[in-house]
C-alpha cells in the first residue's frame, strides 16, 4: 500500500504535536506546584543542643565563648538544614554587630543570612527568615550611617511581613521605626511606634508567644516607651510605663526562673531609666535607691557593665546637683578606671561634663574649661553622627519605596495580563484547530466504521477457520494416538510370544552353537521391540488418561520404587542410597504415574552409571513443595543434547555403559506426568561427572483436602 501525506495530514500532525506540548507543559507545571518538600521548619536534632548552649553563653554575657563553641560544634553537624545555617550566621551577625561593633563584618553575615533565607522551602520559613535577614542587614547599614540602604532593607522586611501577616516581623519593623524616631528626637512619634510594636507582639499566637525572646522584647518596648515619654516631658507617663515594665518582668519571673540573671539585668536597666525620671522630678532619694540597685546588679559577674557605668553617671549627676563634692569626685574617679577598661562613648562625654561641673564648684576654672571643652568635642561628634540621620526623612523614603513597589506591581500585572492574553489567543487558535480536526475526522468516521466492520468480519472468519483447524489437529492427534495404541497393542502379543518362545529355545539349544547365537539375537531384538511398544503405549495413554489422585506418603513411595530396582542395580554391582524426609509428608498424586517417573529416572541412573557406582536419592521440603533429587556419577549429558532430552522420539538418546538400549521416550513421558501434577522437572549435568534430575511436586492445598474428604464421604455413602 502507498500512503500519501497531503496538506490535511500535515495539518493534523502539527495540531496533534501542539496539543501534546500543551498537555506536557501543564503536566510539568502541575507537578512543580504540587511537589512535596521535605525541608523541616525547625532546627535539626543535631543543631538544637548547639543552639541552646550558644544562647546560654550569649544570655550570660559570654558572647565570645558562645561563638567559639558554635564554630567548633557546627563543623561536626553532617547535614545542617537551612534553619541551622541561617541561625549560625545569625549568631555571628549579633556577635559582630552588638559585641565587636564591627558593622562591616556584620553586614557580610547579614548577606549570608539573606542568601540562606532566599533558599527557604516553606512559606513560614521564608517569611520569618527573609524578614529577619533584611532587618539585620538594615541595622548594619544603619550603624554604618548608610540610612537610605537601611530604610530599603527595613521596607523589604516590612513588605514580606505585611503581605503574609507575620506579626513577629511586623513588630520588629515598628520597633525599628520607633528607634529611628527616637534618634531623630521625635519622642512622641517614637512612643507611638513602640506602643504599636508592643501591641503587635502581645497578639502573637503559638510557640513564639511564650518564648523568652518575645518576653524580653516586650519588657524592652515598655522601657523604651517610658524613655520616650521622659524625653518628651511627660514624666508621669514615663514612670507609669517603667512600673509596667517592672511588673511585667515580675509577673513572668516564675515562667523564666532558669534565667534569673537576665531578669535581673532587665530590671537594672529600668531602674536606671526610672531613676532619671525621678531626677527630673527632683526626687533624689528615690533616684539614688533605684540607681544603687541598678549598679549593684550590673556589676555582678556576667552583668551589663556599660549600663552600670551609665547609672553611675546619673548618680554622679545627683551628687553634682546636691554639691556633694567628695562623693562626686570619688565616684568619677571610680568611673574613670572603668572607662579606661571598658570603652563607653555615651558615658565618656557625660563624665567630662561632670568633671567640669566638679571643678567649677571647686573654683578651678582652668580645669573646668578643659573638661567642658572635651565634653563639647564628644557632643559635637555625636551631633555630627546624628546630623545625617536627622536630615533623612524616613517617612518620605518609605513612601517612595511604597510607590516604587506599587509601580513595579502594576508593571508586573501588565506583563502578566499580556501573557494571559497571549495564552488565551493560543488556546483559542488551538480550540479552532481542534474543532476543525473533529469535524474532518467526523466526515471520515463513516468510512472508518465501514472499514473497521469489514476488518472485524474478516478477523472473526479467520478466528472460526483457526478454531476449526485446531479442532482438526486435536482430532488428528487423537486419531494418531488411537492408531498407535492399536498397532502397538496388536504387535505386543505376537512379539511377546516370540520373545518367550525364543527364550525357551535358547535354553534348549546347545551352547556355543550357531543356532543358539541366532536365537539369542531374535530374543534380544524381540525384548527391545516389546519395550519400545510399551513406551509408545505409555506415552499415548498419558495424554488421554484422567488423573486419579490420592494421598501418598513420599518416603513409602520412594522405598517401594527403590526396592523393585535394587536387583537391576545389583546386576552392575551398584548401590542405591535413599535420604528421605525427616517428617512424613503426603502428596496428592496419581501413585502409578509418579512411581513410573521415579522408576524411569532411577533406571536411567543405573543405565548411564558405570559398574560399582552409587546412586543417591534425596527428598527435601521446599516451602509448599517436596523436592526429589536423583543423582548419579555416570557419563553425564553432553551440552549439545541438554535442550533435547525431554523431546518425544528425541535423537538425544545413547546406549548405557554396558550397551543398554534407549528409545528416547522415557524423559518425555516423565515431563508430561510431572506437568499434569503442576510440578516441575529439570536436571544439572556435567559431561563425564554425572547428572542430577530434580522433581518438585506441590503439597496438598486446602481445596485438594476438601475434594479428598468429599470423595471419601461419597464412597462411604455408596457402600452403605
Amino acid at each position: 500500500m502507498i500512503v500519501s501525506v497531503g496538506k490535511n495530514t500535515l495539518f493534523s500532525i502539527l495540531i496533534n504535536s501542539s496539543i501534546i506540548w500543551i498537555f506536557l507543559l501543564l503536566f510539568i507545571i502541575f507537578n512543580s506546584c504540587n511537589k512535596k518538600k521535605t525541608e523541616p521548619g525547625d532546627y535539626s536534632d543535631a543543631f538544637k543542643p548547639v543552639f541552646e548552649k550558644t544562647s546560654h553563653y550569649v544570655d550570660f554575657n559570654q558572647p565570645a565563648r558562645g561563638i567559639y563553641y558554635l564554630d567548633s560544634a557546627f563543623i561536626h553537624i553532617k547535614k545542617p538544614n537551612l534553619n541551622d545555617k541561617f541561625r549560625f550566621y545569625g549568631f555571628h551577625y549579633i556577635y559582630q554587630e552588638k559585641t565587636k561593633f564591627n558593622s562591616k563584618k556584620a553586614l557580610s553575615y547579614a548577606d549570608s543570612m539573606l542568601s540562606i533565607a532566599q533558599k527557604s522551602i516553606s512559606k513560614q520559613q521564608y517569611v520569618s527568615n527573609f524578614a529577619e535577614a533584611n532587618y539585620a542587614k538594615g541595622d548594619a547599614y544603619f550603624s554604618l550611617n548608610q540610612y537610605n540602604d537601611a530604610y530599603q532593607c527595613y521596607f523589604q522586611g516590612y513588605l514580606i511581613a505585611k503581605n503574609y501577616l507575620n506579626k513577629v516581623s511586623l513588630s520588629d519593623y515598628t520597633y525599628r521605626m520607633g528607634m529611628i524616631m527616637y534618634k531623630q528626637a521625635h519622642y512622641k512619634l517614637a512612643a507611638k511606634y513602640f506602643k504599636d510594636s508592643y501591641n503587635q507582639n502581645i497578639s502573637i499566637k503559638g510557640r513564639d508567644q511564650d518564648s523568652f525572646g518575645a518576653f524580653y522584647r516586650r519588657q524592652e518596648l515598655l522601657d523604651n516607651i517610658g524613655i520616650s515619654y521622659r524625653h518628651s516631658g511627660d514624666i508621669d507617663s514615663s514612670i507609669f510605663y517603667f512600673d509596667k515594665g517592672l511588673k511585667y518582668i515580675n509577673d513572668n519571673s516564675l515562667k523564666f526562673k532558669t534565667r534569673p540573671d537576665m531578669l535581673e539585668m532587665a530590671r537594672a536597666v529600668i531602674y536606671g531609666n526610672k531613676a532619671e525620671a525621678f531626677i527630673i522630678k527632683k526626687e533624689y532619694n528615690k533616684a539614688k535607691g533605684l540607681l544603687a540597685k541598678s549598679i549593684e546588679i550590673n556589676f555582678r559577674k556576667g552583668g551589663d557593665s556599660r549600663d552600670a557605668e551609665l547609672s553611675e553617671i546619673k548618680l554622679a549627676q545627683i551628687y553634682l546637683i546636691q554639691h556633694k563634692k567628695d562623693s562626686l569626685i570619688n565616684l568619677l574617679t571610680h568611673i574613670r578606671t572603668q572607662l579606661d577598661t571598658i570603652k563607653n562613648e555615651d558615658a565618656e562625654g557625660d563624665w567630662n561634663r561632670l568633671m567640669g561641673g566638679y571643678y567649677l564648684q571647686k573654683g578651678n576654672a582652668d580645669k573646668a574649661i578643659h573638661y567642658i571643652q572635651r565634653y563639647n568635642a564628644f557632643k559635637d561628634s555625636a551631633i555630627k553622627k546624628l546630623s545625617s540621620l536627622k536630615e533623612s526623612d524616613v517617612n518620605q523614603q518609605l513612601a517612595n519605596f511604597e510607590k516604587q513597589y506599587e509601580i513595579e506591581n502594576l508593571s508586573n500585572n501588565n506583563k502578566l495580563q499580556r501573557i494571559y492574553l497571549q495564552v488565551a489567543i493560543v488556546c483559542a487558535l488551538m480550540a479552532v484547530a481542534i474543532i476543525l480536526l473533529v469535524w474532518r475526522n467526523w466526515r471520515r468516521s463513516k468510512l472508518d466504521v465501514i472499514t473497521v466492520k469489514e476488518l472485524n468480519e474478516e478477523i472473526n472468519q479467520q478466528k472460526i477457520d483457526l478454531e476449526k483447524a485446531i479442532e482438526e489437529i486435536k482430532i488428528s492427534s487423537r486419531e494418531k494416538d488411537r492408531i498407535l495404541r492399536t498397532v502397538a497393542h496388536d504387535l505386543r502379543n505376537p512379539l511377546g510370544g516370540i520373545a518367550s518362545l525364543t527364550n525357551i529355545m535358547v535354553e534348549e539349544t546347545e551352547p556355543d552353537s550357531e543356532l543358539r547365537y541366532q536365537l539369542k539375537i531374535i530374543k534380544d531384538t524381540s525384548a527391545d521391540t516389546l519395550e519400545l511398544i510399551n513406551e509408545i503405549l505409555e506415552a499415548t495413554n498419558n495424554t488421554s488418561a484422567d488423573l486419579k489422585k490420592q494421598l501418598i506418603e513420599v518416603n513409602s513411595l520412594l522405598n517401594s520404587s527403590i526396592e523393585l530396582l535394587r536387583f537391576k542395580a545389583a546386576e552392575k554391582h551398584q548401590q542405591i542410597l535413599l535420604e528421605g524426609l525427616d517428617v512424613a509428608e503426603q502428596l496428592y498424586i496419581n501413585r502409578e504415574m509418579i512411581w513410573r517417573v521415579i522408576s524411569n529416572l532411577i533406571t536411567n541412573a543405573i543405565k548411564f552409571s558405570s559398574v560399582g557406582e552409587t546412586i543417591q536419592i534425596k527428598s527435601t521440603q521446599q516451602g509448599n513443595y517436596v523436592q526429589i533429587a536423583i543423582s548419579d556419577n555416570g557419563i553425564g549429558i553432553p551440552y549439545e543434547m541438554k535442550d533435547k532430552v525431554f523431546n518425544m522420539f528425541t535423537d538425544a538418546k545413547r546406549a548405557g555403559t554396558i550397551g543398554e538400549k534407549s528409545f528416547g521416550l522415557g524423559l518425555s513421558i516423565c515431563k508430561q506426568i510431572i506437568e499434569q501434577h503442576h510440578g516441575k522437572i529439570w536436571f544439572d549435568s556435567k559431561p563425564g561427572k554425572g547428572t542430577t534430575f530434580y522433581i518438585k511436586l506441590p503439597k496438598p492445598k486446602k481445596m485438594d483436602l476438601i475434594i479428598i474428604e468429599t470423595e471419601s464421604e461419597t464412597n462411604g455413602q455408596e457402600v452403605n
